[in-house]
């Protein structure tokens, strides 16, 4: 696991995950697994998630935009950021100039993430994954 501070997960955040399947698949190798979105999961996703895969090791994830909330929003990826306590990392956001776009949200069986803006306008995702035994 990474430790605090560190990139730890890229998402691709898009209108067509077929589309995007496809296209890493050619060009850089990558397979897709399926998966349901967890009970509970973002109104603003589809009802799929993908995973990218290079062989057996995870490369990062994927999924659809859905809802008015994407409106104007271009496909993007989204990375992630290890904090060990994301409230406490968003607290400071903005004290050091950034803004919280996305408040401290649970995903369950995941983690705690939020998603920030630093002061030029750049965003990025906080998370505290969750602790599995």
């Amino acid at each position: 696991m990474p430790g605090h501070g560190t990139f730890m997960w890229n998402e691709l955040v898009t209108t067509d995950p077929d589309a995007c399947a496809k296209f890493f698949a050619e060009v850089v190798g990558w397979d897709t697994d399926a998966m349901p979105m967890p009970a509970g999961g973002s109104e603003s996703a589809g009802d799929t998630y993908y995973i990218w895969k290079q062989g057996d090791e995870q490369a990062g994830g994927m999924f659809k935009m859905v809802g008015d909330q994407w409106q104007g929003v271009p496909p993007h990826w989204s990375s992630y950021v290890h904090v060990d306590d994301v409230d406490a990392a968003a607290a400071k956001v903005p004290g050091a100039g950034g803004t919280v776009l996305v408040p401290p949200t649970d995903i369950p069986n995941i983690g705690r993430f939020c998603v920030v803006q630093d002061p030029t306008g750049a965003t990025v995702s906080l998370m505290t994954p969750a602790q599995h035994e």
